[in-house]
């Protein structure tokens, strides 16, 4: 019988009030995850709602500053987020819930104008190019569609995946990324999108035409964003159903953990979101692509697994949440694998800040996907690698903690390259 195995039936057999909880008793690792969970939704709305201020005084007074503000309280938004990224693949409350805040690539077309170069409607999608801002009265499969008023009931309910195409991404981060750059033209050149403040201008100033409409969709679009994390984060609250369920079962908890931490770390972080694109050469496969802060999305995706290893987080106002770990628990079974798993970590966030400081010193994550371009490939690839490895220490946790009916997401970027070119 395993430690973790007498550990959870000590849980099971347990009367009356519960004893002090060990380090690495399972139910308490568990509330710990939780914890670190609620404090990342927290953190991410207060940041959304200093966001949906910034587009609230972008609109009232449209110029360089409130742009530059509003794109910078953006910025500061995504830091807390992308920690949470971690806890997708394990709970299903969030990954179907995801889709709503985060989904990309986007045909930004379907939104507002877009350059010349970007082509109109496809075989794949006919609404790619149909500019809500500058079109009130639409027809979606073949359905009229009164858009004359941009709220956020039209964006949830008609735009979001219109004619069920998951690149109509109408909502989420990346839609107001969107309308606060604009498309970078740039390709694997240096600069970001470069919309200009004038798009949201009042009157003869408005460049782009129909300014007030755009205004009307960012407002309907942060607002929108702000409700989701309002919702999330009242789900990992005491009361909240994502606590309640990741915290019924002690072993379906470690599982949860450990899904969520494998399966960012390979098939999504290291495989759809950086070794595709790098085999591909393609910008448009960057994850933050028209503000170019890919480099810290991957950044912060990567410490969010190290956070829930550690069971340690870092709060936007500097507090720390931390307790019993999953660390400790490894430890306690296997001494060197948990040795093992903690230098991995640490071996991958010191590859991913390689490419925040080379993407903040000018060489931006775009740039490193530029065919032939050696500097740039290794960066991404000691990322790639990094994540990797750590997964397959991951592996050897679940394990060495007896745990059945774990499977990570992959990527054919990494499990089957000829098919990504087929």
């Amino acid at each position: 019988m395993t430690t973790l195995t007498r550990r959870l039936g000590l849980i099971a057999l347990a009367l009356g009030p519960a004893p002090a909880l060990a380090d690495t008793d399972p139910a308490a690792i568990i509330a710990t995850y939780a914890d670190i969970a609620a404090a990342g939704y927290a953190d991410s709305l207060t940041t959304a709602q200093a966001l949906q201020q910034a587009v609230a005084a972008l609109i009232a007074q449209p110029s360089d500053e409130t742009l530059a503000a509003a794109r910078a309280a953006w910025i500061a938004a995504r830091a807390p987020y992308q920690q949470t990224e971690v806890f997708r693949f394990g709970n299903p409350i969030v990954d179907d819930w995801e889709g709503m805040v985060n989904a990309w690539p986007l045909d930004e077309g379907l939104i507002d104008y877009v350059d010349a170069s970007y082509g109109g409607p496809t075989d794949a999608n006919e609404l790619a190019a149909l500019n809500v801002i500058a079109t009130p009265q639409l027809t979606i499969a073949g359905i009229a569609v009164d858009a004359s008023a941009i709220t956020p009931a039209l964006i949830a309910n008609t735009l979001n995946e219109a004619d069920g195409i998951e690149t109509n991404v109408a909502r989420g981060y990346h839609a107001i990324e969107f309308l606060l750059w604009g498309q970078d033209l740039n390709g694997t050149g240096p600069g970001a999108g470069n919309r200009p403040w004038t798009d949201y201008a009042r009157g003869e100033a408005c460049t782009n035409d129909n300014c007030d409409r755009r205004a009307d969709y960012l407002q309907a679009a942060t607002d929108l964003l702000v409700g989701d994390l309002d919702y999330m984060a009242a789900q990992w609250a005491p009361n909240g159903e994502a606590r309640a369920a990741v915290q019924a079962d002690p072993a379906a908890g470690l599982v949860a953990m450990l899904t969520g931490m494998g399966s960012l770390s390979y098939g999504e972080q290291a495989g759809e979101r950086m070794r595709l694109g790098l085999m591909l050469n393609d910008p448009e496969e960057e994850h933050d692509c028209f503000s170019d802060n890919t480099h810290n999305s991957h950044y912060y995706d990567g410490l969010g697994v190290q956070n829930v290893y550690l069971g340690r987080y870092v709060r936007a106002d500097g507090s720390v949440v931390e307790g019993p770990s999953l660390s400790a628990l490894v430890a306690e079974t296997d001494p060197a694998l948990d040795a093992e798993l903690r230098a991995k970590l640490d071996t991958t966030m010191a590859a991913l800040g390689a490419i925040v400081t080379a993407a903040e010193g000018g060489f931006a994550y775009d740039m490193m996907l530029e065919t032939g371009n050696a500097r740039g490939e290794a960066l991404i690839m000691g990322g790639v690698n990094g994540l990797i490895d750590q997964t397959r220490s991951i592996e050897r946790v679940v394990t060495a903690l007896g745990l059945d009916g774990i499977a990570f997401e992959g990527s054919d970027s990494l499990d089957n390259p000829s098919a990504v070119f087929q």
